[in-house]
């Protein structure tokens, strides 16, 4: 078998950025919930909400993205690491199903993801340089807020957007599995500072990608 060395792992990395920041080349290993329900007819504003809305949630992926991969390449157990590349992959869908439903909507994805996948590479790439246990703990966290938001989303969404609402709730049950791999795989509590620290940045991005 053959040992990847940094150098290699740095390639692959290169190829993942511009894979997850580049329109139209995520590829979904699950076929779209949202693919098989009825389309619905939205007024402009019900448009512009869902679409922001989806934006965000893309936004959102794209640092799920570069979490996970900044966790990846510091990992210090290759199970851990591992662990990390197959949520990543996991998370493709969402990013995928996210640009199928702004696709629909006749929207765009955000401006400022090059930004946040960069931002999030860094803080990811900074819990596994302190530990596996505290990178999993990061991971539990942030799946922890990112189910919230899909919570408040799945409310602020006519109901009668069944295709939506299919691909939110799809990824509720996926982010919640996460989580909860990350803690049963022994992820710590991380403290009550850092969870504020990253609310308040979640709620930077949200607000910008909502709009652009």
């Amino acid at each position: 078998m053959r040992r990847y060395t940094l150098a290699d792992r740095l390639i692959e990395h290169a190829d993942q950025v511009l894979r997850t920041l580049t329109p139209n080349n995520q590829a979904a290993l699950r076929g779209n919930p949202g693919a098989q329900r009825p389309a619905t007819d939205l007024t402009a504003e019900q448009q512009r909400e869902v679409a922001g809305l989806m934006r965000v949630n893309h936004s959102g992926e794209v640092c799920a993205q570069a979490l996970y991969h900044g966790q990846a390449l510091t990992a210090r157990l290759p199970t851990v690491r591992l662990e990390m590349e197959r949520a990543a992959q996991e998370e493709q869908d969402h990013l995928a199903w996210c640009e199928d439903r702004l696709k629909e909507l006749g929207s765009h994805i955000s401006i400022f993801n090059p930004l946040w996948y960069g931002l999030s590479f860094g803080i990811g790439a900074a819990a596994g340089i302190a530990g596996d246990k505290w990178s999993l703990g990061f991971v539990a966290e942030t799946e922890k807020q990112v189910c919230s938001h899909l919570e408040s989303h799945m409310q602020r969404v006519p109901a009668s957007d069944e295709r939506t609402h299919a691909i939110l709730n799809q990824m509720h049950i996926d982010e919640d599995h996460h989580r909860n791999q990350a803690l049963a795989a022994g992820g710590l509590e991380l403290p009550p500072p850092i969870k504020r620290i990253m609310g308040l940045v979640s709620k930077v991005m949200t607000q910008a990608s909502y709009r652009v």
